[in-house]
């Protein structure tokens, strides 16, 4: 296990350098400059301004981007190592503080639509398993193809267009922290669960009866059945137990793809999170803002992936990592 845990440790180093070495040169190749867009003030969306060819030279060299490439990358990610992402182009203001200011938010709305999912998708698929080729397993296949077919930013439009229509409901402009109040907080997070959480629990759902159906043919089943034991004990003691290691590993990768993908649904629900933060940095040309928000999305991948092997092989004492 020590073995298996130091190797995808040092696989990190690999993966995280090419993520950088990517997401650092494109930002550079393609069209637009942020010294541009600042002096202009197309970023702030209202009328272009004159600006000066030394006035342009100045701001690039105080913003860094006037030196070569492979400069720029190495004390980037010189400064990455430590910790330091750097100053916000835009909002002048370190790239750290909007990280731990953000995240939080994006992770509890990951967080909510995952277990959301969860609550709603594990008893469907079992349902369906136990009453298969019925009306409720029907019923439930026909949910989980609508579920995967079904764009989530398309689902929260009609979300908030019912919302409004039927109670006069709109996201709310202030957001209110979880610590703060945490009424208002779930009121405001839970919506956007939903639509983001809508096609992870189809898929868990999908998994869920896939695995049971499986585990139904098994020999202990059959001798669980065969000894007279109660049809609910055979499914919740024996069944249920065993169909759920799938489940769990595909839910901690559905999480770890949920967090990366928040952006359209935060902009949506204006949720303060690292979703919006990115498509305003990326609106603003504010490379240091990118940088950073995809990083740590590497690295919180990364790590879950791992986490998750090891919760598998945890559950399942067959698996082995030599």
């Amino acid at each position: 296990m020590r073995v298996y845990i130091t190797k995808r440790i040092l696989l990190f180093i690999p993966t995280l350098f090419l993520v950088t070495i990517v997401i650092f040169c494109l930002l550079r190749i393609v069209p637009g400059d942020p010294a541009v867009m600042l002096l202009s003030g197309g970023a702030g969306g209202g009328e272009e301004q004159e600006y000066t060819q030394e006035q342009l030279a100045d701001l690039r060299a105080k913003l860094g981007t006037d030196k070569p490439i492979a400069v720029q990358y190495v004390r980037w990610f010189g400064n990455m190592l430590r910790g330091d992402f750097g100053e916000s182009f835009f909002y002048q203001t370190p790239v750290s503080e909007d990280l731990v200011q953000k995240f939080p938010v994006t992770l509890e709305l990951a967080f909510l639509a995952t277990l959301l999912a969860s609550i709603v998708a594990v008893p469907l698929g079992v349902v369906s398993a136990i009453k298969q080729d019925s009306l409720a397993d029907y019923v439930t296949r026909i949910i989980a193809i609508m579920g995967v077919a079904m764009p989530n930013f398309w689902l929260a439009i009609l979300i908030i267009f019912a919302l409004v229509l039927t109670f006069g409901w709109m996201p709310p402009i202030v957001y209110v922290g979880l610590l703060d109040d945490p009424v208002s907080n779930l009121k405001q997070m839970f919506f956007p669960a939903i639509a983001l959480g809508f096609s992870n629990m189809a898929f868990i759902a999908r998994v869920t009866r896939s695995a049971m159906l499986e585990v139904f043919r098994e020999d202990y089943i059959r001798t669980a059945r065969s000894k007279g034991l109660k049809e609910s004990i055979v499914v919740f003691r024996h069944a249920i137990k065993n169909a759920l290691l799938p489940v769990v590993t595909i839910a901690g990768y559905e999480f770890g793809r949920l967090l990366g993908g928040t952006i359209i649904i935060e902009v949506i629900f204006m949720v303060p999170g690292i979703g919006r933060l990115l498509v305003t940095s990326i609106f603003h040309r504010d490379f240091p803002e990118i940088q950073a928000v995809i990083v740590l999305i590497t690295v919180l991948v990364l790590v879950l992936n791992m986490v998750l092997d090891l919760v598998y092989a945890w559950l399942n004492p067959r698996i082995r990592y030599s």
